[in-house]
């Protein structure tokens, strides 16, 4: 039985949607591993990846059968009960990370306020009222909510509604020293992404994350390490801190840890999780049986040998070709990130135009991402196919083209 739908189009965005995104001009509508159609049968390969979201492209077998067994199963009961695939989902990620506890919420906003609540409530019930210090990079980004947006340093998303959230500070990212002077005994906690998603794909030094992993030791603050769109394999391995061989103490993900289903998590050790008893933090959807039953699919899929391996050899696919576009149209300084999470810096002749290559390659049937205004970002499945790495970027090769004879 097909149900019918009234007929919708992009002009309806401008008319009933509150104005915070400014979309593209088509909609898609169906997508398959990754590829996409629109409402007009256009066909468009996805570099974008739902903004590191669909770790396993659209409509991944696998995926669709862990939703709809489970939708005919337990949608719903929260957290007064318990469900078998959010404890499934924990055993996974505990198992194969250092973490001793999951928390599940629904974004990841929702796991970083997790995260910065938490680190305040282990300062306040082990130290002194006055360890409520948090620092973070600027050009960070940690979610929307006023709390996480001013732990971000980005001022453009956190000005203009009202009192900031007091006891943050903000430090240049990869700069060991200018944290070493920030680190005090008020800090209860630094905050860093080991790749600066939105901040412009910039991974950190590895002698940085150590030297805040040896600050936060020693002025008994939490080291927490943002994975939101780092995490589930996109570093090549399942999250960045592995690839760096430093531990945090709290660890957030969403994005593509439900491969297109919302869900985040935050984890850390049992000695920290303590300090949440129940009532002190919570959420309605937090850990609900469909977003975990996907997850637990996802976290099956993609932590293996044979996908860390692909992951890498992707890289290497796309970061050679990116580079000799870069190259041959004077268009990039630099083609930076981890794995499947790529940065592609903009020349001085090009700075502040990466929404002209978006448009363009959207003009040439391609799915892109920026990272600011100077860097073009590229989040694809980690499952994408050599084939679907070679055409899409023969089509972003064509997009540069015709943005550099214009």
């Amino acid at each position: 039985m097909s149900v019918e739908h009234a007929q919708v189009q992009r002009a309806d965005f401008d008319q009933v949607i509150v104005p915070t995104y400014a979309p593209a001009a088509f909609i898609p509508v169906r997508g398959a591993g990754s590829r996409v159609w629109d409402q007009a049968g256009r066909e468009l390969i996805d570099f974008s990846g739902g903004i590191a979201v669909n770790v396993l492209g659209h409509a991944h077998p696998v995926l669709v059968k862990a939703l709809t067994e489970q939708a005919n199963k337990l949608w719903h009961v929260s957290n007064v009960f318990t469900n078998e695939p959010t404890l499934r989902l924990a055993h996974k990620l505990v198992d194969a990370t250092f973490a001793e506890r999951a928390f599940f919420c629904n974004s990841g906003a929702e796991a970083n306020e997790a995260a910065f609540k938490l680190a305040r409530r282990v300062a306040f019930d082990n130290f002194a009222s006055e360890k409520y210090e948090i620092i973070a990079a600027v050009n960070s980004f940690h979610g929307r909510t006023l709390f996480t947006v001013s732990v971000g340093g980005q001022p453009k998303y956190s000005d203009g509604f009202g009192p900031k959230i007091t006891g943050i500070s903000h430090v240049p990212y990869n700069d060991l020293e200018a944290l070493k002077a920030a680190v005090s005994d008020k800090t209860c906690a630094v905050v860093l992404e080991p790749v600066q998603g939105e901040g412009g794909v910039l991974p950190a030094d590895l002698a940085y994350l150590q030297g805040a992993r040896e600050l936060c030791t020693q002025h008994n603050a939490l080291l927490i390490f943002d994975e939101v769109q780092s995490g589930m394999g996109r570093s090549g391995e399942l999250f960045a801190y592995m690839h760096y061989g430093v531990t945090p103490d709290i660890l957030t993900s969403a994005k593509s840890l439900g491969g297109g289903f919302p869900i985040g998590a935050m984890l850390t050790t049992e000695k920290l999780a303590k300090h949440f008893q129940p009532g002190t933090h919570g959420t309605t959807y937090g850990g609900n049986p469909l977003a975990c039953a996907v997850a637990e699919a996802v976290i099956d899929t993609i932590h293996t040998e044979e996908m860390r391996a692909g992951v890498k050899a992707r890289h290497e696919r796309f970061k050679t070709r990116l580079q000799q576009i870069g190259e041959k149209y004077g268009v990039f300084s630099e083609v930076r990130g981890l794995g499947l999470l790529l940065g592609c810096v903009l020349t001085d002749a090009w700075k502040g135009k990466a929404k002209d290559f978006f448009n363009a390659a959207g003009e040439h049937n391609l799915m892109i991402l920026q990272a600011g205004p100077d860097v073009v970002r590229f989040a694809p499945s980690l499952v994408v196919e050599n084939v679907d790495i070679d055409e899409g970027l023969d089509r972003f090769e064509r997009a540069v083209a015709s943005l550099t004879q214009a």
